[in-house]
């Protein structure tokens, strides 16, 4: 891999992270998505693979909807300004989780979270107030945010074109709980460049070992113009039906909610 000169401070760093950012527009995609999880008693993961559409709205705006034959929606994951979901339909996980974003910590125990998905595709905005520093390692910078002195957030960025490669989320503990590896960018408009090889893995508390991921193969990657009716359908939250169980999370934590 080329090795180019990094940023020389971490405001330099940001306002390149921040440039970026200030050509997002809206857009849609179409694809492929596998998901791997494990299942209690079985030492191989589980593998289901899907047919996946996309939808964007920045800043917090997301819709994804994985569909294979027999199960649509069999995996949907949204937000709006106020809340997000999660729904997994196969039946090993037959599983609805959502909440509002003011009482979410991290999502912790969200096996992914619609926050780290926008990040990914680098339309999280950089909270350039925040606590953060920079470092150098080989051919990228890595730029950390801190809360409390402990490491909540590092981007891995090629120095080279200056876009995240890899992004790591930590709790207050300091421990990794999901990581996203980004590759393959496109350009959707002008200046505007995503990532369509996405692949997201929630690591278990117990172990620090992977126990879900997520990898996004996206096509045919587009603007898209979302009108209004159109974007409160999307970005609505709908409780599923025919689903086994339901977390809501309330103060931080997930509580199973009775059907």
């Amino acid at each position: 891999m080329e090795i180019c000169p990094g940023k020389d401070s971490v405001a330099d760093a940001l306002a390149a992270l921040q440039s970026q950012s200030q050509n997002i527009v809206p857009l849609r995609a179409n694809g492929q998505c596998r998901l791997e999880y494990y299942v209690e008693g079985k030492k191989k993961p589980q593998r289901e693979n899907f047919e996946v559409k996309l939808w964007v709205n920045p800043p917090v705006e997301i819709y994804l909807q994985g569909d294979k034959a027999l199960v649509p929606k069999a995996i949907v994951l949204g937000s709006n300004e106020r809340e997000f979901w999660l729904s997994i339909r196969p039946k090993e996980i037959s599983t609805h989780w959502w909440g509002y974003w003011s009482e979410q910590d991290l999502s912790e125990g969200l096996v992914i979270n619609p926050r780290t998905l926008l990040e990914s595709l680098g339309i999280g905005e950089v909270e350039t107030q925040q606590d953060w520093s920079l470092s150098n390692e080989g051919p990228y910078d890595i730029i950390s945010q801190r809360e409390r002195d402990v490491v909540i957030k590092k981007i891995y960025v090629f120095s080279c074109d200056y876009r995240a490669r890899r992004i790591e989320f930590f709790n207050r503990d300091g421990q990794i709980v999901a990581g996203a590896e980004l590759d393959k960018y496109k350009e959707v408009s002008d200046g505007f460049f995503i990532p369509s090889l996405i692949k997201v893995t929630t690591y278990a508390q117990e172990t620090g070992e992977s126990s879900f991921s997520i990898t996004l193969d996206l096509k045919s990657i587009k603007p898209a113009t979302i009108t209004e009716p159109r974007r409160n359908v999307l970005f609505k939250h709908t409780p599923p039906k025919g689903i086994t169980t339901v977390y809501r999370i309330v103060n931080g934590k997930w509580i199973e909610q009775d059907q």
